[in-house]
């Protein structure tokens, strides 16, 4: 079970090499397809078999003179069925990109690229040392650089992949610190060990590190405060957005608190932390995506607010909930930003004021991404609305006091879910309505193309491309299946994995579930109402004065430029100054003055023989009168 792993994750990288050194001459999709398909295969093989079991294998690499890192492979429930999703939607990821790049001159990298990043998350997803997965970690990191700014030439793209670096790199300093810290603490690297040393009332290295270690998760998975760098990183291609912003990347942070999830548990301030970041999270982006004017930042935003569902889960301890929104999360919203693509591929545009009617030009797409809404809304009995139905059950046990977490996380992620809840069906039902009824819109001349854009989706301006091809569509209708039927399946047909609640006690109250479902009702009908009333005017504007702050994401860029942009600028100014005009000016006078001296000592030396016995006589008629007058 242990090779079929390293198999699958090797495949991807030898897939990358083969595809960077061989692109010009063999077609890229010969080689990342098959790859993707065969490292499918070989994660489904330890999904299928794993049950409750752990399998874990180990190899010592060189001796670091203190603590071992280990190459090592740990396959249970958590790593297997995350790994089927990392596989299969980068699977269907290559095949959509064959179609939707097909003219791209650098199809060959981007493609192997998706390749290196695919076994980049296979190696987060399956190692079982620290060392080992902040490797997969970065590489992850440098390989979304690469891929958010495809379409370099753009200053958007080169701005938001820059941006997306710059902003998850913050977030992984501590993050590596934190792995120092519990590595310390457990005097090893390994995962089985650090888990195995935490003791059971916690301690305080414990806290140390998973308070440290929240920087990477907020980092990668776009929460509050590191959040703004996922809604620009939509400069990048449409199927890049499906797999790192909506299924792979993003959830990484979350996959990683649910991995060494006894050592959050025992952090009861690390899940107090966790909990009021995803509250805050969950409910401002939620605002923003009910703001946005284009559909790919509408989805962008949501991924933010469903990862917050995520960590809000894990903040309360149910990590089999988190577990379970995170893998139909995945599959609903691979859906929608593939479907999207699609959408604007037909319309020529991505703002949602050059859409309109498009159910009739794009019925598949009009089908399969009605599925991925509702599920993205919750509603019943699409894949979301199971999964979430689990975060809001583990948030009513532990606000009843129940298990050992903290009962305000369990209020606090209670209140905020079902606040998101009925915001997220407004901004659901406001791109459902807004994109496939109403009359046909054409884009305005200048602004079919919005300055964050992925350049590759757009055809001609008002009018797009006309039918996309199939194997841009056929993707949508694979994982239509899962958006539809995972729920059923999976609840509670999942395997525990170990959290504090399982399975058996994620299914909520039924005033909860009806809170739930009032939510939903109540913010998609504010929504249609507004429609009805007038459907060429917005319906966001049911938010009213704050509108404006949300479609600006409430100026949290604005905010990070005068509390650190400015600062640094400011004391950069200084630097220069003071090297300029203080530490330059001492240097220049101290080779000024030897200059001079030199230049002096010069005039002395010029080979006149009579001056040198001058100067010999002058010296001995000064020594006898200064013995003369000392005497």
């Amino acid at each position: 079970m242990t090779v079929a792993a390293a198999t699958a994750a090797a495949l991807p990288a030898l897939a990358a090499l083969l595809g960077l050194l061989l692109g010009r001459r063999v077609r890229p999709v010969l080689i990342a397809v098959p790859a993707a398909l065969a490292a499918t295969a070989l994660t489904i093989v330890p999904a299928a078999g794993i049950g409750d079991d752990v399998r874990e294998s180990a190899v010592r690499l060189t001796p670091t003179g203190a603590l071992d890192i280990t190459l090592g492979l740990r396959v249970d429930g958590l790593a297997a069925l995350s790994a089927v999703l990392v596989t299969v939607v980068a699977l269907l990821v290559q095949v959509y990109s064959a179609a939707y790049l097909r003219e791209d001159p650098r199809y060959s990298s981007y493609a192997a690229l998706v390749s290196l990043f695919t076994a980049a998350m296979l190696l987060v997803v399956y190692t079982g040392d620290l060392i080992v997965l902040l490797v997969g970690w970065e590489v992850m990191g440098v390989c979304s650089y690469f891929l958010i700014g495809h379409h370099w030439e753009t200053e958007a793209a080169r701005s938001a992949s820059i941006k997306a670096f710059v902003v998850t790199k913050l977030g992984d300093v501590p993050f590596l610190i934190g792995i120092l810290v519990l590595a310390a603490g457990a005097d090893s690297f390994r995962i089985r060990d650090v888990l195995a040393a935490v003791p059971e009332g916690g301690a305080g290295w414990v806290t140390a590190g998973t308070l440290l270690l929240l920087g990477g998760v907020a980092g990668k998975s776009a929460q509050v405060p590191l959040q703004t760098w996922l809604p620009d990183a939509m400069a990048g291609p449409t199927p890049v957005s499906a797999l790192i912003h909506a299924a792979t990347m993003v959830a990484a942070g979350a996959y990683l608190v649910a991995r060494l999830y006894p050592a959050f548990l025992a952090a009861h301030p690390t899940l107090i932390v966790l909990a009021v970041m995803a509250a805050v999270t969950m409910i401002g982006s939620a605002l923003a995506a009910l703001a946005q004017e284009d559909l790919k930042r509408v989805l962008a935003w949501s991924t933010v607010g469903q990862l917050a569902y995520m960590t809000g889960g894990l903040a309360v301890g149910g990590r089999d909930a988190a577990v379970f929104h995170l893998l139909s999360h995945g599959a609903f919203k691979a859906l929608l930003f593939l479907g999207a693509g699609v959408l604007i591929h037909v319309a020529g545009t991505g703002a949602l004021a050059g859409m309109g009617g498009l159910r009739r030009r794009a019925p598949i797409a009009f089908w399969t991404m009605t599925a991925g809404l509702a599920a993205l809304a919750g509603v019943p009995p699409f894949s979301g609305f199971f999964s979430k139905e689990a975060v809001l059950g583990a948030a009513e046990h532990t606000a009843a006091g129940h298990g050992s977490v903290p009962a305000f996380a369990g209020w606090l992620i209670l209140v905020a879910g079902l606040l998101t809840a009925a915001l997220t069906a407004a901004y659901a039902a406001r791109v459902w309505l807004r994109v496939f009824f109403g009359p046909t819109r054409e884009a305005a001349p200048g602004a079919e193309v919005p300055a964050h854009a992925d350049a590759a989706d757009y055809g001609e301006p008002g009018r797009g491309r006309g039918e996309a091809p199939g194997a841009m569509v056929w993707p949508l209708v694979v994982l239509a299946v899962p958006t539809v039927l995972f729920g059923f399946l999976a609840f509670p047909g999942l395997p525990s994995l170990g959290g504090e609640l399982g399975y058996g006690e994620l299914t909520p109250h039924p005033l909860t579930t009806g809170l739930a479902l009032v939510a939903l009702v109540l913010g998609a009908g504010t929504v249609a109402a507004a429609w009805r009333r007038d459907p060429a005017a917005d319906p966001a504007r049911v938010l009213g004065p704050v509108r404006g702050p949300a479609l600006r994401g409430f100026d949290v860029d604005g905010l990070y430029a005068a509390l650190v942009v400015t600062p640094v600028r400011l004391a950069a100014r200084a630097a220069r100054f003071t090297d300029g005009a203080v530490i330059d000016t001492y240097v220049k006078g101290a080779a000024q003055s030897a200059w001079l001296l030199g230049g002096g000592i010069r005039r002395g030396q010029n080979g006149n023989t009579r001056l040198y016995l001058t100067g010999l006589f002058a010296g001995v008629v000064v020594l006898a009168l200064a013995v003369a007058v000392g005497s």
